[in-house]
């Protein structure tokens, strides 16, 4: 379940406890990023000028001119969570807001590090991050045992830090009443367009005046460079990464920018950073419909699902005009659905594949009855009876171009996803993160990778994955070419690490010993 606590792009209930450990971490998305110089943090220029002010800041500490690095040190700690774990520490290290100016405001990012189980097989810090935008690496790190394999447990110190803008890393916050008015992601009117645009704009000056001037700096180019100083911090030559889902775009922008400081680097369900926004659109339009065929045929060969036997695509397609006649219910709470929030409901339960649930949704709305587990639904989580809730999914409108020049061209993009995707019409998550950025101007806009690294990166993705679709795995792979290599997990979604034997040990054996998979490698779907 999503709370202000762990902010992401959606939220759920009793279905997240069943998940394997690691795939917990999964509501996520998206991946990739920018470039430069390795040797001297301070010096890296932000492409985007800093805000002044910010009530309670602190000057930073002086940069060590000898090593061209932040001289930061991370203050260690009992973590409040595990204060009877030796092997696990929390910790925190002073880092300037804005990279261009090291000597101006700064803020605390909290880290955890959990210790090798075997000092005397240590290979080096393998640093984390379970993607969002907005998941906790502390939180990731606190519960690596069940997460990484024991070989990867007993070689690596594990290393989670929250991302700037985030959780316990001087997160950022907005009015909760003002989340509270979000008017409808889809708007249907030229009027509803440009009430949408003034709210963006309202919301981006609200969450700017409560979170100071580093809601100006939490893009993921900012971040990387974090990562640098807590390696720097750590003393490690360098550093081994896992990132899942938006934790890929952290990865991509490290290996962009440090080169030299990566000794390996795994992407799990991995996002193309170079996307125009048409592309955008359609790609995540035509993974999602691609899902919705998989769970089609599910149905077709297991007497267990709820619709076997039936017309799927017919029945879907049925509630889709419900929706448009506004007719379609969620009878737990008597709110109306429209085709949005059926699609994104849907959506939710292409992350696990859990089609037996997915099959239950459908038909409690054909018979108007309460689902079980409750729907998903893409409105803004709030913290109720709190001024301010924490909200981390503006860091996309940091990273992310996707300008819309009006109701017009937002139809266009709409039709453009119906197109490719009839039964689902679009991408709920295409169409949420570009509704939530409309008017925006993004600091670390798309590029294609440039990565100069010795080591190739490991690219992982699923074939049908809902939020990073595998054609841009594919992109992704071509534009690393002899610096990547891509591992194909044949079955259906997001997260691939966890999902069998055949993912697992190819991870595992190219973090410890750097051998990547061969050219074409793919590994078979699990059991539905």
């Amino acid at each position: 379940m999503l709370t202000t606590k762990r902010p992401t792009f959606w939220h759920r209930s009793g279905a997240d406890r069943r998940r394997p450990p690691l795939l917990r971490w999964l509501p996520a998305v998206v991946a990739v990023l920018a470039a430069l110089s390795l040797n001297a943090p301070p010096a890296l220029a932000a492409r985007t000028p800093v805000t002044a002010g910010g009530a309670g800041s602190i000057a930073a500490p002086p940069v060590d001119r000898t090593t061209g690095g932040w001289n930061g040190r991370v203050d260690w700690r009992a973590c409040p969570e595990r204060p009877d774990d030796p092997g696990t520490r929390c910790g925190t290290l002073r880092l300037p807001v804005d990279w261009a100016r090291p000597r101006g405001e700064t803020f605390e990012l909290a880290l955890a590090r959990r210790t090798a189980t075997d000092p005397s097989a240590r290979i080096g810090v393998l640093v984390i991050n379970p993607g969002g935008p907005g998941l906790s690496g502390v939180d990731a790190t606190l519960t690596a045992d069940g997460q990484y394999g024991p070989e990867v447990l007993r070689r690596f110190d594990i290393v989670g830090f929250d991302p700037r803008g985030t959780v316990r890393s001087a997160p950022v916050r907005c009015s909760t009443a003002l989340l509270d008015r979000h008017p409808s992601l889809v708007p249907t009117t030229a009027e509803d367009f440009d009430r949408l645009l003034t709210y963006n704009r309202q919301l981006r000056d609200d969450c700017r005046a409560h979170s100071g001037p580093l809601f100006d700096h939490f893009d993921s180019d900012s971040v990387a460079r974090d990562m640098e100083a807590v390696r720097v911090a750590l003393g490690e030559r360098q550093l081994s990464f896992f990132g899942l889902s938006y934790g890929t775009l952290l990865g991509q922008s490290y290996a962009e920018l440090f080169p030299d400081r990566v000794r390996a680097m795994v992407l799990d369900s991995v996002m193309d950073h170079s996307l125009g926004i048409k592309e955008y659109f359609r790609s995540g339009a035509a993974s999602n419909e691609a899902l919705f065929h998989e769970f089609v045929t599910w149905c077709g060969r297991n007497q267990s699902c709820a619709l076997h036997g039936r017309d799927v695509p017919a029945l879907f397609d049925r509630l889709m005009r419900r929706a448009d006649a506004g007719t379609l219910v969620d009878a737990a709470t008597g709110d109306r659905l429209d085709w949005f929030e059926l699609g994104f409901a849907t959506f939710a339960n292409f992350f696990d594949a859990t089609w037996a649930d997915l099959a239950n949704l459908l038909v409690a709305l054909e018979r108007g009855e309460a689902a079980n587990p409750p729907l998903t639904s893409p409105r803004t989580p709030v913290q109720t009876g709190e001024e301010l809730t924490e909200y981390a999914l503006l860091a996309f409108c940091e990273d992310w171009s996707l300008p819309v020049d009006g109701f017009a061209e937002w139809n266009q993009l709409l039709q453009l996803s119906r197109a490719t995707a009839p039964h689902l019409r679009a991408s709920p998550l295409s169409v949420r993160f570009a509704a939530i950025c409309l008017g925006w101007t993004a600091i670390n806009p798309q590029h294609r990778l440039r990565v100069r690294t010795d080591t190739p990166l490991l690219v992982l993705n699923g074939r049908y994955d809902p939020a990073t679709p595998y054609d841009g795995a594919l992109r992704v792979a071509a534009q690393l070419g002899r610096r990547g290599a891509l591992l194909t997990y044949e079955g259906s979604g997001h997260g691939s690490y966890p999902r069998t034997e055949c993912t697992r040990s190819h991870v595992e054996r190219y973090l410890i010993a750097r051998v990547t998979p061969p050219a074409g490698a793919s590994c078979p779907a699990a059991p539905a």
